[in-house]
């Protein structure tokens, strides 16, 4: 590893930081494979609570690294569909990872950073911020990203910000659904921290229980999903959590997953 990722730990609470701030956290092909092995390699460890994405210094992630772009231009096909599909892996490790994952935003978010923006959770945005899917600009397309893009946002705004590349800020991304929050410079800790707070008192295989469902309702028909759900609040019920979380009700406790007082 070349340290192109922080990872750090508080309690349940993990934070990845993208730590290329001198190149405002581009995507190289050594950060994307870092980015992955962390959520990789924590996906499986039941104490991780929560996941706090940012990145270091004043912006987020401008997208692809263009020295990376530029060398694959002259690259084999083989080879750059093999690049593409590792840093396809990467927003599907962030979508599909089993605990809430926050994104922490600021700064500039461009291209592929605004895929990580997309694919995880929730995202808390401090106002200033500017976001672009500039590919268009640069003769390419946001074609690995757009499967979470589309998603969050729907095709019909994604059509006309993918096509233009234009810029817009932090309250238009609020207002199509890319972020959850806008909030000052100065509070974007503190919201994060309020975030996390309700996140902690939620059951964790709940949690992973809701991001299976909302994947498996929003494929197929009306009917496919009304023919999914039963099953999935029938295993909820019967699960460990699911019966703890209604003794805890009746007994007016706090259920033993809830770590509300853990501070991010």
């Amino acid at each position: 590893m070349s340290g192109l990722v922080a990872v750090s730990r508080d309690g349940g609470v993990l934070r990845v930081a993208l730590d290329r701030p001198e190149v405002r956290n581009a995507l190289s092909s050594e950060l994307v494979a870092e980015l992955a092995s962390a959520f990789e390699s924590t996906s499986g460890d039941r104490d991780v609570r929560v996941v706090v994405l940012e990145g270091r210094g004043r912006d987020f992630c401008a997208g692809a690294d263009l020295n990376d772009m530029k060398r694959l231009g002259d690259a084999s096909a083989g080879e750059n569909r093999a690049d593409a599909e590792r840093l396809g892996a990467v927003f599907r490790a962030i979508w599909s990872f089993p605990r809430p994952v926050v994104a922490r935003v600021r700064g500039n978010v461009l291209g592929g950073g605004v895929g990580l923006v997309a694919a995880c959770d929730i995202a808390v945005v401090a106002r200033g911020a500017r976001f672009a899917f500039s590919e268009v600009r640069l003769g390419i397309l946001p074609a690995v990203i757009s499967p979470y893009v589309v998603r969050r946002i729907g095709a019909g705004v994604a059509r006309r910000l993918f096509l233009t590349g234009e810029s817009f800020g932090a309250e238009e991304a609020a207002a199509v659904g890319l972020c959850s929050q806008v909030v000052e410079p100065e509070e974007l800790d503190d919201a994060i921290d309020r975030v996390v707070h309700d996140l902690l008192r939620g059951s964790p295989d709940a949690q992973s229980r809701i991001k299976r469902l909302l994947d498996a309702v929003t494929v197929g028909s009306l009917d496919e999903a009304n023919a999914l759900t039963p099953e999935f609040i029938a295993e909820a019920r019967a699960s460990e959590e699911g019966q703890e979380g209604l003794r805890a009700f009746f007994e007016k406790r706090k259920p033993v997953w809830d770590r509300s007082e853990t501070k991010s």
